[in-house]
């Protein structure tokens, strides 16, 4: 006789990431001689800094040894005063002993939440919102419990909504900023206000500014506010950040958590410990992208203003409503369908444009609503602006195509 085993109810229920939802479609669509433009996944196409991408060349070791589990301390050193003494603003400054280096910003979210929370607990999100928040507290055994932002709005999130929305069982907000995947930017007095809220009501806020570089329509070398600069959040401010996007080198895997609260650190510390240690020569190289020069940054910021502005004056000449997102380089798109899901799959595997094709990322999976974002999708300006506009047309031939379907 033979016994029937199942995964865990944790896993069988795990939730699927929109992201990569049509990551084997995509694939079968290549195969089958297509040209697949991705604007589904955040990976830029901009070239990582070259100082980053010859310290893996450089790296000449005789052992590959485990990193300590915080992160080296010369890493965290040259974090704390070469770059976030640029964050901070007036306040104390962060110190080394203020860093945790993790494994991408996924696992600084993984860890901040798991120090803040116990199972039973209740986070608060504003959706829509980048799916690892969903996904974390699932694993977590917690709940994520969303306010809604709305497109006619431009997803702005308002913080007497989310005071409203705090019950016994918050133990957190989690927000992103700029966001992702609308690309709202709070305000240095949006993040006073909600440190007031968190204050009042005994809440952390986790605050995940991995796009803190990636604010538009502002001076050159304008950075997003941060919450390690807010007077009063000393106590409950948890920043969550990360090179991938930074130095266009997501497949690095480096990220931090930040806090001035010990016990938080303590803990992300010894969550750190269980999982040995960040990666050893990544840690070098991102500390070789803490050299890389303002032009730099100048140059990619102006790229994606002007990718962002093709794509939101392509979309709005098809008859599709957007706002310019403030910051990031995502921006959540109504389409006229009334399955975005659906019609994504339908778009990668059933249709092209002189043999190209068009993947997105469909929003519903960015909600915990029921029923919300359902015609929604998010499109990553990651791509250069001829190809933009090539996806714009693509975009619009697929809609006429899949509307005439019957």
């Amino acid at each position: 006789m033979t016994t029937t085993i199942s995964p865990s109810s944790r896993g069988f229920n795990a939730p699927t990431s929109p992201i990569r939802a049509l990551e084997a479609a995509s694939r079968a669509a290549v195969e089958s001689g297509k040209t697949v433009h991705f604007m589904n996944i955040g990976q830029p196409d901009i070239a990582t800094p070259r100082g980053m991408i010859e310290a893996y060349r450089n790296y000449d070791e005789k052992v590959l040894a485990y990193s300590p589990s915080d992160g080296y301390p010369a890493y965290r050193e040259a974090l704390a005063c070469d770059y976030y003494s640029k964050v901070v603003g007036t306040l104390a400054p962060i110190t080394a002993e203020d860093i945790v280096v993790t494994v991408g910003g996924s696992e600084a979210l993984l860890f901040a939440i798991a120090a803040v929370t116990d199972p039973g607990d209740e986070i608060l999100v504003c959706e829509p919102y980048y799916t690892n928040y969903a996904g974390y507290t699932h694993l977590l055994g917690v709940t994520a419990a969303a306010v809604t932002t709305h497109v006619q709005d431009g997803y702005q999130i308002d913080p007497e909504m989310i005071e409203a929305a705090i019950t016994e069982k918050t133990r957190a907000i989690v927000l992103p900023t700029p966001g992702n995947p609308t690309g709202v930017v709070l305000s240095f007095e949006d993040l006073e206000r909600i440190t007031e809220i968190c204050t009042r009501h005994g809440l952390f806020f986790i605050c995940d500014e991995v796009y803190r570089e990636f604010v538009y329509d502002q001076p050159a070398g304008t950075l997003a506010p941060s919450m390690l600069a807010v007077p009063g959040a000393e106590d409950i401010a948890i920043v969550i950040d990360s090179v991938s996007k930074r130095y266009s080198a997501c497949g690095a895997r480096v990220g931090c958590l930040v806090t001035r609260n010990k016990d938080v650190r303590r803990a992300a510390l010894h969550f750190a410990q269980a999982r040995l240690s960040p990666a050893t020569v990544d840690q070098h190289a991102a500390m070789a992208a803490l050299a890389t020069p303002p032009e730099y940054f100048a140059e990619v910021i102006e790229t994606y203003r002007e990718r962002r502005d093709v794509l939101v004056a392509g979309l709005k000449a098809i008859g599709i409503p957007v706002s310019a997102p403030e910051g990031a380089f995502y921006i959540a798109v109504p389409l006229p369908v009334e399955d975005a899901a659906e019609f994504c799959s339908w778009l990668v595997s059933d249709f092209e444009l002189d043999g190209e094709t068009l993947c997105m990322a469909p929003l519903g999976g960015f909600y915990t609503t029921e029923g919300l974002g359902r015609n929604e999708v998010r499109m990553a300006y990651v791509l250069d602006k001829d190809v933009i506009t090539r996806c714009v047309a693509i975009l619009e031939s697929g809609l006429k195509a899949y509307s005439e379907r019957a």
